[in-house]
């Protein structure tokens, strides 16, 4: 009879915890940060400190604008980074600038006022859900169509909704603060956001080697009139802001027709390469046989 064997329990290995990789982490901290200081725009509101508010709003479109660079430079981006973005957009640039300008002046308008304030969020909502489905298809769009947004996007519109606050801190807070005139501003930027109009996407603008200096040394000049005087380069940024729109609609309806031209002659071309129909196919019968059937 041969040995038997002794028992030997089978050594496993520890199984590992599996953690989220830290370039996955980042910007969502980065988004969750932006978020915090939208909410915290809303604190300073209800205490009437406007303008730390809106300097938190801005805080927030900073820190908005980064973690999507950030993800995509770290490649960390993922669907729920996407989704939390989203949702923290909408708070920051669609709740609360409502809020501030409700508490500001709007509410000596009644329920118009109030209406008004939540036309604005609700628009804002739109645009968000639009440009969701959008980036979804996003490999759908021709390659001219990518340095454009439709409509006005939420950060942006937050800055141009809050310019009559903004350009109250120094001139003329009478006129600014008179509920028409925000009432003016809430319509505006409303339907802007919802709108079909094309917007730059400066996001994916290339700069020419010749006006990288020029773009820097301007970039330091604003700087420097954003610490001396931020509120009114606030205020002409964002009426600067305005002035482009027409001429985004322009370079895109520029682009959108040489597309239709190269299209056109792509089409051209290759008619003229086709053979021609002999008629073999059964599709070009002549008269006689058409009647005899």
């Amino acid at each position: 009879m041969g040995r038997r064997r002794r028992f030997q329990p089978s050594r496993r290995r520890t199984p590992r915890l599996k953690g989220l990789p830290l370039n996955k982490i980042v910007p969502n901290v980065m988004t969750l940060l932006a978020l915090c200081a939208g909410l915290t725009a809303i604190r300073y509101g209800l205490r009437e400190e406007f303008e730390k508010a809106v300097m938190a709003i801005f805080l927030a479109a900073a820190l908005d604008g980064l973690d999507g660079r950030v993800a995509r430079m770290l490649k960390g981006t993922s669907q729920f980074g996407a989704e939390l973005d989203s949702l923290s957009d909408f708070v920051c640039f669609g709740v609360t600038p409502a809020i501030l300008l409700y508490l500001w002046t709007m509410n000596t308008a009644g329920g118009i006022g109030w209406a008004l304030v939540l036309l604005y969020v609700v628009c804002c909502g739109l645009r968000l859900a639009r440009f969701n489905t959008q980036l979804m298809g996003e490999k759908d769009l021709p390659s001219w169509a990518y340095n454009y947004f439709t409509g006005v996007p939420a950060p942006a519109a937050a800055g141009l909704v809050l310019l009559p606050m903004i350009l109250s801190f120094e001139i003329a807070p009478e006129f600014f603060a008179k509920p028409p005139v925000v009432a003016v501003f809430l319509v505006g930027v409303a339907a802007l956001m919802v709108s079909q109009l094309p917007t730059f996407s400066f996001k994916k603008m290339k700069v020419p080697n010749r006006a990288v200096l020029p773009l820097m040394v301007g970039i330091g000049v604003l700087a420097a009139f954003l610490v001396t005087n931020p509120w009114m380069t606030l205020g002409i940024l964002g009426v600067i802001y305005i002035g482009t729109i027409p001429f985004g609609l322009r370079s895109f309806r520029k682009l959108e027709r040489e597309a239709q031209q190269v299209a056109k002659e792509r089409e051209a071309g290759e008619a003229e390469l086709s053979p021609p129909d002999t008629g073999e196919s059964g599709l070009g019968e002549t008269d006689d046989t058409a009647k005899g059937q």
